[in-house]
């Protein structure tokens, strides 16, 4: 793993002050109706991005995840202003405004989404997996999904066939206490998810979600064995959402006290309290990115703004048709 060094914090900061400032920005503009549908920010995870991207490599690696789901791809690559244009549902978007919040995709950018089906994502991660080793791609796909996915039946048929065929593929639990308003402790008899993995005899292991230097050391580890053909692993990212499940979420499962205290341990003020005690920049230098991503927010909301919706035909372009089709008898009586 490349060394966490000055420039990887800085980098961290400007990065994670970023994702959180877009995503506050989608919460007012959600407010607005100028975004429309169902609203998932990522408001106090961004420790986990910050460092799977670390130590992924991003010319080859895969990344695949549930609906919470705009800043990922703005990490692996993507424009930031089309995110927000998709988010907008405009043409200038990364799916031309028709996949909206919960559907970000891009294959330039090895980012294949986005998907609003609870655990849909992850026998699709273990696939894309098995077409890189299958193609001797050298690649790893990281298939993220939250602690609510971990109970879904597909989660045991994927991770069976993972390990039997020793798929590069690294599954990530995102746990961040809740599935929509149902803490852990309400949806299993076991509230230490990672322990799914050993009934499998899959490598796996909790991990501080809040901390990006803890992440990166376990993608590392993790990628490492998949890319050298020792198959999956299984981590349990201990996080914590500091928004609601979604922006129509009225939080009423948890108190603003415990909210307070997980603000606490904010992965952004870790990452400042860090380079503030090692000199690597001042209060003034960081100011200074902070304005820098001020300003590259009000450029993605501008874009979007003045981007101009698709044509009706993209919409009907996009959705398949059998003319021939047996079974249905194209006649007006």
């Amino acid at each position: 793993m490349q060394k966490i060094t000055k420039e990887v914090y800085l980098k961290w900061y400007e990065d994670m002050y970023f994702w959180r400032k877009f995503e506050d920005k989608l919460a007012a503009v959600y407010i607005q109706q100028k975004v429309r549908g169902f609203l998932h920010l990522y408001n106090g995870q961004e420790a986990i991005l910050a460092g799977a991207l670390h130590a992924m490599d991003l010319s080859k690696d895969k990344m695949i995840t549930a609906y919470r789901n705009h800043v990922q791809p703005i990490g692996m690559g993507v424009d930031p202003k089309r995110v927000m244009a998709e988010l907008y549902g405009k043409a200038t978007g990364t799916s031309q405004g028709l996949g909206g919040s919960m559907h970000i995709f891009s294959k330039e950018h090895r980012f294949y989404g986005g998907h609003g089906i609870v655990g849909g994502q992850i026998p699709l991660g273990a696939g894309i997996a098995f077409g890189d080793k299958y193609h001797n791609q050298d690649a790893v796909t990281i298939c993220c999904f939250g602690d609510g996915a971990a109970r879904q039946g597909s989660l045991h048929e994927t991770f069976n066939l993972a390990m039997l065929w020793k798929l590069p593929v690294v599954f990530v639990c995102e746990n961040n206490g809740y599935a929509m308003g149902t803490s852990v402790e309400r949806t299993a008899n076991h509230t230490d998810i990672w322990k799914l993995g050993l009934g499998y005899e899959m490598p796996c292991g909790p991990v501080d979600g809040m901390n990006p230097v803890k992440v990166a050391e376990a993608f590392d580890e993790a990628i490492a064995r998949a890319r050298r053909g020792d198959g999956p692993t299984f981590l349990e990212l201990k996080t914590y959402r500091y928004r609601g499940h979604s922006m129509s979420d009225a939080q009423h499962y948890r108190t603003k006290d415990e909210v307070a205290e997980y603000k606490k341990i904010d992965p952004i003020t870790q990452v400042k309290d860090v380079i503030l005690e090692n000199n690597y920049a001042t209060k003034e230098d960081l100011k200074v990115i902070e304005k820098r991503v001020k300003e590259l927010v009000d450029e993605c909301e501008k874009f979007a703004d003045e981007s101009p919706y698709p044509e009706k035909n993209v919409m009907y372009d996009s959705v398949y048709e059998q003319e021939d089709y047996p079974f249905i008898e194209h006649k007006i009586k």
